[in-house]
């Protein structure tokens, strides 16, 4: 098969499409790339075959799980497209998009509006910062209503909001678009695959819209440039180039955000879409270039030029059974090219990049180059994961990473046999190697694996990965919570141990005083030995044995902290006396006397940090005095309100998921902890009896 054509720079577009699960993403794409040619075979989101549904977990939930990337080709411009699931468990692949894309397309439901998903992702593009265009979709659905959701996109995302068309009629009697520019209405042949349309004058039920809209458009783009202000307030005709111009300028400065429309499922509007992504979105090369760190840790500014040193950013990986690991990376100077070699900065190992190609969805088109700015892929790495920089030998530069959200919520896992057990450790390495927001690690103390992630479906869609990819099931339980106990009070007494085998004894004695330190002291050993009734030899075996006992505790057994233990007396035996004897004889006075000294358990605190719209407010308070919380402070945030408040650890299982049904999914907490206090004493007895139970 012969290799796909090289595009050069200025002939690349890279689009990330956002917005709330169902809002239309992915048949979106799929349209698109079908209607270019660039896809055999149109779709179905309904059926899982949809371009850009690639995995049996996405098939199977209806919906995309992660990140995917197809290209169209139009007038000859090559456009990544870079679909993303909409649905908040899986941000961490819409993290990812937004890093390497020029621009997101955002998809707003023509009945739904602006959802909790739509307001998410907008935030990512606020803070990279990239420009935006809105796709109002499926306008032919029930309820669809151009102007309500319009009227939603300026109120909560972008003032500066302006269509660049109107539909033609909604719902089952959507059939065309008027394009504001050109002033020209498409009106579409119903049943054609591709969307195909005639051009006809503008219907009269449209005409006031259309003028009011038009006029609203010029005078938003003249107003960008005082020469183009200048002439039309002359009544000069500007032609349709220059108005393409300012309007790309200005998208590309964030003070204008264009609205376009259609029904991606009847392909209505897709050709439309197109011709305007050719013509607004920046290609790589504009602007100022790309920062990286150099070797000594300077700024070094990166051209997406051919004749710079090749450097490129690998965004995803992945793993599928029979294919292997696969590498999506972004080119952001240079040109790499098949065969050639290239170095893993971070990890400092060198790698052979065989049978580069540029992806359509699951499928792989070999190439022999790509110039900056192009997204390729290419399989079996051998050192090289998500974040890390390639780049040409001697170019020893790194690219920012994806910052990933922090994962909020955590489970514990087990093999659901002994041979997934085995496994396990393995696999949930492996998932966090293609998705950086889901992590898992052995707790020694709890004696658990705790997986962490962004929510419930999260982790129910990466449980299923790893039975499909490593043939490993799992069972799921509540995490343990890492108790403490401390002494609260005096005490001391006597550990002695004596034993005799028949021939050299054992023996060890020594008394001991345990005091209570403030919380966080930690531990402290204080010898007062006199007179050498211990010799100076075993006092440190005195002091292992305690802390060796305090690890066991003695209220539920967890570890004892925050405590003096003084050993002031005891005797020996010039024979029998051993390290180890006076280690035991340690261990025994901890136990005799920390009985005495009122021991109590203490319980991990976190502070939360909720971030929530105003009308939530009453609702988490509510729920933040259920879990027994103190508030340290409210916040108010233009809109949204922080509140700042202590929780016991025990108290926060399954909180990210509570946090969602309360705020609609718009709230969101993060947390950090802060140390350990007393439980109270109606809890304490179940929690011992669950330590019993356990041990």
């Amino acid at each position: 098969m012969a290799a796909a054509k090289s595009f050069r720079t200025e002939d690349i577009r890279n689009v990330v499409v956002l917005g709330h699960g169902g809002s239309g993403k992915t048949t979106l794409i799929d349209a698109v790339c079908f209607a270019s040619g660039t896809s055999r075979r149109k779709g179905s989101v309904g059926d899982g075959s949809a371009l850009t549904m690639t995995t049996p977990e996405e098939k199977s939930h209806g919906m995309s799980l992660e990140l995917t990337v197809a290209h169209a080709i139009h007038d000859g411009t090559k456009i990544n497209f870079l679909d993303t699931p909409g649905y908040m468990d899986f941000v961490g692949e819409a993290t990812a998009a937004v890093r390497v894309a020029d621009t997101a397309l955002v998809t707003v439901g023509a009945s739904s509006g602006v959802e909790v998903g739509t307001e998410m992702v907008w935030e990512l593009c606020e803070k990279r910062e990239i420009p935006r265009m809105i796709f109002v979709s499926m306008m032919d659905k029930a309820h669809a209503n151009f102007n309500s959701a319009l009227d939603d996109v300026k109120e909560k995302l972008a003032p500066g909001a302006v269509p660049l068309q109107i539909p033609i009629g909604a719902e089952t009697g959507f059939r065309g678009i008027v394009d504001l520019l050109s002033g020209k209405a498409h009106v579409y042949k119903a049943g054609t695959l591709t969307g195909e349309y005639e051009e006809a004058p503008v219907p009269d039920e449209v005409a006031d819209d259309v003028e009011n809209w038009a006029t609203e458009l010029m005078e938003t783009l003249a107003t960008t440039d005082e020469d183009l202000l200048d002439r039309y307030l002359e009544g000069e005709e500007i032609s349709h180039e220059e108005l393409i111009g300012a309007l790309a300028m200005s998208m590309a400065e964030g003070e204008v955000v264009p609205v376009l429309c259609g029904a991606a499922e009847q392909s209505f509007g897709v050709a439309a879409l197109l011709q305007k992504l050719v013509d607004l979105v920046p290609h790589p090369g504009k602007g100022d270039g790309v920062q990286a760190t150099g070797a000594n840790g300077d700024t070094v500014n990166l051209r997406a030029a051919p004749d710079e040193a090749a450097t490129a950013l690998v965004f995803k990986t992945s793993a599928e059974p029979h294919v292997g690991e696969l590498s999506l990376f972004r080119v952001y100077s240079g040109m790499v090219t098949n065969g050639t070699e290239l170095r893993n900065i971070g990890q400092g190992a060198s790698e052979r990049i065989n049978h580069l190609a540029i992806p359509q969805a699951k499928e792989r088109v070999e190439v022999e180059a790509l110039y900056a700015g192009d997204i390729g892929v290419v399989a079996k790495l051998k050192s090289t994961r998500t974040n890390d920089t390639l780049a040409a030998p001697g170019n020893a530069v790194t690219l920012e990473g994806v910052v990933f959200p922090q994962p909020d919520i955590s489970v514990a896992v087990r093999g659901a046999a002994r041979s997934d057990e085995d496994k396990l450790g393995e696999a949930l390495s492996r998932l966090h190697d293609e998705d950086p927001t889901f992590e898992a690690e052995f707790n020694p103390e709890l004696r658990q694996t705790i997986a962490r992630g962004m929510g419930e479906l999260h982790f129910m869609v990466q449980f299923e990965r790893m039975k499909r990819k490593y043939g490993v099931s799992v069972e799921t339980e509540t995490p343990r919570i890492a108790y403490r106990e401390t002494l609260t009070a005096p005490a001391e007494g006597q550990g002695r141990f004596k034993k005799q085998t028949g021939g050299r004894g054992q023996f060890g004695d020594c008394w001991i005083r345990l005091r209570p330190r403030e919380r966080g002291e930690g531990y402290e050993f204080v010898s007062s030995i006199k007179g050498g009734v211990i010799p100076t030899k075993y006092v440190p075996s005195v002091d292992r044995g305690i802390q060796e006992a305090a690890t066991k505790g003695v209220v539920a057994g967890y570890p004892v902290v925050d405590f003096e233990a003084e050993c002031y007396d005891g005797s020996y035996h010039s024979v029998d006396s051993s390290d180890i004897a006076f280690k035991v004889a340690g261990s025994y006075a901890f136990r005799n006397v920390a009985e005495r000294a009122k021991p109590a358990l203490l319980e991990p605190i976190v502070e939360v940090t909720v971030k929530a719209p105003d009308e939530y407010v009453g609702d988490i308070m509510g729920d933040l005095n259920g879990r027994s919380a103190r508030v340290l402070g409210m916040d108010p945030l233009g809109g949204t309100t922080v509140i700042r408040a202590q929780v016991a650890e025990a108290e926060l299982y399954k909180y990210a998921s509570a946090l969602r049904s309360i705020t609609q999914g718009r709230g969101h907490h993060r947390r950090k902890m802060l140390g350990y206090d007393f439980v109270p004493p109606m809890r304490v007895a179940k929690i011992v009896a669950e330590a019993e139970e356990r041990n």
